[in-house]
């Protein structure tokens, strides 16, 4: 169907990446979003012939082919409530949601029977190159072929590397792989804040695996908030990793504070060898190198090293033991922001002598234990605002810490980041795409 329309319900960051995205390769949009914003949407796209901004998304799914909502999760019954019903005869309806049990359960209680659903979901942010990106493909109501191959169509532009999953083994690598990213990243960001620092300014955080931590905790709150307390709260799977995460930093502080070596040496390694110790194939060079994590720096790297036992690593390994999660695995639906965490992750755990370092600095070196101490304060809180479920008190809390954790000419910083580091290990992503579509052919899926 060349001269298919698309539709989209909800035009935030994402829902104008596509747009812009599909017009210009010549599909036809169709757009609402807030009656308050159309008349200013219509100012914005007034240039473009191929993006029609709609009064309402009642008309937007009338007149469309495929439709994709482009709302918050927490919206996304009642948007599809209201605009569901006129949906247009033989059309295919989907959304770009990053959490998709409900987004599912809006569809199958709100669209007539006979619409078929292929949703989607781009894992990354609007700011980013979708090039080469993993972009999940989820036929969930199907029953004409030709249904999913209209949406493949349609996104082949995006150029993004299409992996086909259900809403449930979707639901479960996301919780995997960016709920207990994200939860690190807000912890690191309040206990800096509560320390009264500014990272970049302080030598002790300057330089190697600094340099990524601090990067990566910028680009986290540069998102909106809704992004992670959505997938936080509404991901079915994401709850109890959080949780673990915060156990795991807990228990390994106070390992630190007991002056405990061979406890802690012992949890450290038996974490490490249950999620690095099986030799995989394509994972045998390391994900970053020195000379890339010394690239990027927010200030003027100290002449001698300061040693950190970067306990906001050992709990991330320490968490996927407890949880039997194998990071490699769930690279095949990665965000760049998981690709990078896992990198440094990786970085100390394999790297013998830095390892040793971590841990002896941990009970010997008391340097960064106030830092680790409103550490395991935030990620403790952060798990129990997600345990409570209420999207209200995690907006406060975010957009209470973003003003401290914006500094703008970081961001120049980091959207060099994630580019060069992707360039340096495409093939190792190719690779692992490969394994997954092998994987996924197993579990009888296309």
């Amino acid at each position: 169907m060349a001269d298919a329309v698309v539709g989209i319900i909800g035009m935030g960051d994402m829902g104008k990446m596509y747009a812009r995205a599909l017009a210009a390769a010549g599909w036809k949009v169709h757009a609402s979003d807030l009656p308050d914003k159309t008349s200013g949407l219509r100012e914005e796209f007034a240039c473009n012939a191929n993006i029609t901004v709609l009064d309402n998304g009642q008309l937007v799914s009338r007149s469309s082919d495929w439709i994709m909502y482009s709302v918050e999760a927490k919206h996304i019954a009642s948007v599809v409530a209201h605009c569901g019903p006129s949906t247009k005869l033989n059309a295919v309806v989907g959304g770009q949601t990053s959490t998709k049990a409900p987004e599912i359960a809006a569809f199958e209680a709100h669209l007539p029977p006979d619409i078929e659903i292929v949703t989607c979901h781009s894992l990354h942010g609007p700011k980013v190159n979708p090039k080469g990106q993993p972009l999940a493909i989820i036929p969930h109501r199907v029953k004409h072929p030709s249904s999913i191959t209209l949406v493949e169509d349609i996104l082949s532009c995006l150029e993004s590397n299409y992996v086909r999953l259900t809403a449930e083994q979707h639901d479960r690598i996301t919780a995997d792989t960016q709920a207990v990213t994200h939860a690190a990243f807000l912890s690191m960001g309040a206990a800096w804040h509560a320390n009264n620092q500014f990272p970049w300014e302080i030598p002790r955080y300057i330089g190697g695996v600094e340099n990524v931590k601090i990067n990566l905790m910028f680009r986290i709150y540069s998102n909106k908030w809704h992004v992670y307390a959505g997938l936080a709260i509404l991901n079915p799977a994401a709850k109890a990793q959080i949780r673990q995460y915060a156990e795991s930093v807990s228990a390994l502080f106070k390992l630190m504070l007991a002056g405990d070596r061979e406890g802690l040496r012992s949890r450290i390694l038996t974490a490490r060898d249950a999620v690095f110790g099986r030799r995989r194939e394509g994972h045998e060079q390391l994900l970053l190198q020195d000379e890339l994590l010394d690239r990027f720096s927010l200030g003027e790297k100290p002449a001698t090293r300061v040693k950190n036992n970067h306990l906001s690593l050992l709990a991330m390994v320490d968490c996927w033991w407890k949880l039997g999660i194998v990071p490699y695995d769930h690279m095949i639906c990665s965000t760049p922001l998981f690709r990078l965490w896992l990198g440094i992750t990786e970085y100390v755990f394999r790297t013998s002598e830095f390892l040793d370092e971590c841990i002896d600095t941990a009970i010997a070196d008391n340097t960064f234990r106030a830092d680790d101490l409103e550490f395991t304060f935030g990620a403790r809180d952060w798990s129990e605002r997600v345990d409570l479920g209420n999207m209200v008190w995690l907006r406060q809390h975010t957009l209470f810490l973003l003003p401290f954790a914006m500094p703008c000419h970081a961001m120049l910083i980091w959207f060099n980041l994630p580019r060069t580091a992707t360039a340096r290990n495409s093939k190792r992503f190719k690779s692992t795409l490969s394994r997954g579509s092998r994987r996924r052919r197993a579990w009888g899926m296309k």
